[in-house]
Formats: structure tokens, sequence, C-alpha cells
């Protein structure tokens, strides 16, 4: 997109980032907050104006003229096409493969109206510390994804390059959010193929623009609430789950590593009833996540939590998910009807031996459709005839257990008569006469 970039003063004293494309021009309020203007607007500047002029020259009443960016701006704008000739070495895919199957944003925009995944690169590394001379991650996990076969016919998958890097770290965001909006809008569960974990704020920033109230997933060795940090990439959970107005109604940490999270730490996110799971937890009991992970509408996963031996790139420890674990994970993911938004962050190529990282989260993307396929085939709650139904009583509570005949994936019905996502042990506890701890998390946050 061809862009000029100044600054807008306002009557408070700051300063507006602002953008003249050749389609109009938008302002940037903040990170959750992105405007454009018209060209057939009354107010549309000339070029030739100063910001001063600019600023003055709108009208008092600036909501009769500012509309939405997803109203106005094709969201190829916001990104740079990919080369399949290059992440191919000039060497044509097989039939079958991942690059000749897809459909891929190169000179133009393909349909995306019967897409179901949609995939795009966000290389944003400055939240980490780490200058944005080269943003090349999501580039080298293509060269792997590409050469994959594609074994899912009932899924279609598109993917649309890269995010344009920002003149600044929110400016990247706002782009991000901005095409992310677009997407879900249509109903395309997007994977954002990153960059740093910090990147999940533009996640959750598409939902709080729209008040819209979420559940959100964080897989991570980490929990990255630093309040000790300037990196984003350590401390954006603190804006995300503290900030006002606040649109997360919960949130689950999987996968963290107790020698690396203060205790006090752990005992603040119980007091606001989040979930946290170790990884030994998870590891011992892998089918206990996929409740945890199907009602939500965020999935963010950071390599971290991937022990270095099967994802080299990952230096923080040595310890971690395997990499079929992950792909578990990944595929839980892609079972959900819920989830609309999923990042892959924290991948560095510099740090990587052989590809080795790229090609576990190229595997862990197969896994997501392979998810997805699956979740098609299931039922609607409403079709009473799909589910095996069990009348339960434990502790003198009434209860109903679902189970699909199609995917043998479990739901437990809560005294308000909503059935959340429960597992096969839940329902084992029940016929014990016990309360299911999920049970008991639920009636707390209520």
């Amino acid at each position: 997109m061809n862009q000029v970039r100044k600054s807008v003063p306002t009557v408070i004293g700051t300063e507006l980032p602002l953008y003249f494309t050749p389609g109009g021009f938008f302002l940037t309020f903040s990170l959750f907050d992105c405007w454009s203007f018209r060209p057939s607007d009354p107010c549309f500047p000339s070029l030739s104006l100063s910001t001063f002029q600019l600023f003055n020259s709108l009208p008092s009443k600036l909501s009769d003229y500012l509309a939405p960016m997803s109203d106005l701006f094709n969201i190829a704008d916001f990104l740079e096409p990919v080369n399949r000739a290059v992440l191919s070495q000039d060497e044509s895919y097989k039939d079958g493969q991942m690059g000749k199957t897809l459909l891929v944003y190169e000179e133009e925009m393909p349909d995306l109206t019967t897409v179901d995944i949609v995939l795009v690169g966000c290389g944003e590394t400055r939240g980490a510390g780490i200058p944005p001379t080269q943003q090349l991650a999501p580039d080298w996990i293509r060269a792997e994804f590409y050469q994959l076969f594609f074994w899912h016919q009932n899924i279609s998958v598109a993917d649309i390059g890269n995010i344009k890097k920002g003149a600044s770290l929110k400016d990247t965001y706002a782009a991000l959010k901005t095409v992310l909006a677009e997407l879900t809008a249509a109903g395309k569960m997007v994977v954002i193929l990153g960059g740093s974990h910090d990147l999940t704020l533009a996640q959750y920033g598409m939902f709080a623009d729209q008040k819209r109230v979420i559940d959100a997933v964080c897989v991570d060795a980490l929990i990255d609430l630093s309040m000790d940090s300037l990196q984003r990439d350590q401390n954006f959970l603190m804006e995300m789950l503290t900030g006002e107005p606040n649109f997360i109604r919960h949130y689950n940490h999987i996968g963290f590593q107790s020698y690396y999270v203060h205790p006090h730490m752990l005992e603040t996110m119980d007091k606001l009833r989040f979930d946290c799971f170790r990884v030994g937890m998870l590891k011992e009991q892998i089918e206990e996540m996929e409740p945890v992970i199907r009602n939500s509408q965020l999935f963010s996963f950071d390599i971290s939590a991937i022990a270095n031996a099967f994802a080299p790139s990952n230096t923080i420890t040595p310890n971690g998910l395997t990499g079929e674990e992950a792909c578990i994970l990944m595929r839980y993911a892609g079972m959900s009807t819920h989830l609309s938004t999923i990042g892959i962050y924290g991948y560095l190529p510099s740090k990587d031996k052989e590809a080795l990282t790229a090609k576990q989260v190229s595997h862990m993307l197969w896994y997501l459709i392979d998810g997805r396929s699956r979740g098609k085939r299931e039922a609607q709650m409403e079709e009473k005839d799909s589910f095996n139904e069990f009348h339960m009583a434990f502790a003198e509570i009434e209860s109903v257990f679902l189970q699909s005949k199609k995917t043998g994936r479990w739901w437990m019905q809560l005294p308000d008569k909503k059935y959340i996502p429960c597992s096969y042990k839940d329902y084992l506890l029940a016929g014990r006469n016990e309360i299911p701890e999920r049970w008991l998390r639920a009636q707390e946050r209520d």
C-alpha cells in the first residue's frame, strides 16, 4: 500500500498517526480504535494541507464522516503477497502438495468466499525487543508447509500473505487487527504465523473493538505477566486480562512450567477464577485439554511451550511438549466451532536448526486442518438424535451428560440448563457421586 504517514495534533496536545492511501486516509486513535475517511467525504483533505489545517478542516461531528476501516479498504492494502517461486526455490510443487492446492495471494487476492481457514503471516518482533530488520518467520514456515500433502477435501485453505510492517509496533497491531476483523466477520478461521507473542493483543483487540466477551486460551511455558519487564511479549497479558473495559470472560493457560512461574502469580490467577494447567498435568491427561479449548474464541500458541528437542528455535527451556502433543492441541483447536483466531508465535529462524522448528509448526498447521475437517462432522446441540443422553445425580445435584455419536465428545448440564464442554473423566466422576472440578469452576465463575 502506497501510504504517507503524518500526525494530526489533537485538542489535548497528543498526536494521532495518519496514513494516506490511494483510496483515502485513516487515523489510528489507539490500539483498538482505527477509523478512515472516504475520498467522497466533504472533509477529505488535500495532501498539501498542513496537519493543523487538516485537523481544523474536519467537521465538529466526526462521526458523520468516519467509518470503520473494514467497510472501506480491501485487506490487500495491508498485505504483502506470497512468492511461491522463492519458497520452492524455483522448483514446481507436486500434485496434491499444499503449495499447489492452497489458494494463494500472489498477483491478486483469491476469492475467499468458500474458504474455511485463512493463513496470514505477521513477522513483527519489536514486542520482543528484536529490531524489525528481517521478519522472515512466516515464510520459513510456509516453505515447509507447502511441501506437505493435502488430505482434507472438505476443507478449503487460503494463504493471503504477510501483514506489512507498520511504522511503529502499534501500527502493525492496528493493521493485523483490521485484517482479522474483516476475515472473521466473513466467518473465516484465521491463523496468524508470527511474530512475537504480544501479537495476541491484536487478536484480543479485534474482539474488544466489537465489545465481544470471549474465552481465551494461551499455550506457553511462561505466563507473560511480568510487571518488571518493558518488553511487550513479557507483559502483554497484564493489559489483556486486567485492562478496562475488559472483555475476557474466562482465561485458560496451558503448558506452563512451574519453575518459571512465581507461586503468587498462580494464586492471583486462581483468585480471578482463571485456570492454569501445568505441562506435567497435560502430558498425563492431554485429552482433558480438549474441553478447555472447545468453547474458546481466541487461541494463542507460543513455541516456547515445545521442548527444544522438537523446536530448536525455543532456547528458553529444554523441557516442554513433544511435537506430537503440540499437534494434538492444534487438532483440538481445529475441532472447535467457536475459535475464530489462532496465533502461532515465538518462532525465530535465526535460532532454528535444519528448519526443524519450521517443520514442527507446519505439522501443527496440518493437524489444525485435520481438526477442522473432524469438527465439520459434529452435530448441532439441537439434533438430539445425534447424542447419547445420560441423566445423572451427584452430590444431590441432578444433571445431564451428552455424548456426541459423531465425534465422541462430551457436554454436561449446569443448574441453569446450559451445557458446557466436558470430558469422559467428568462423566465417570459424576457416576461415583463426585462433583467434577470443571463443574465447580464453572459455577464459581457464574
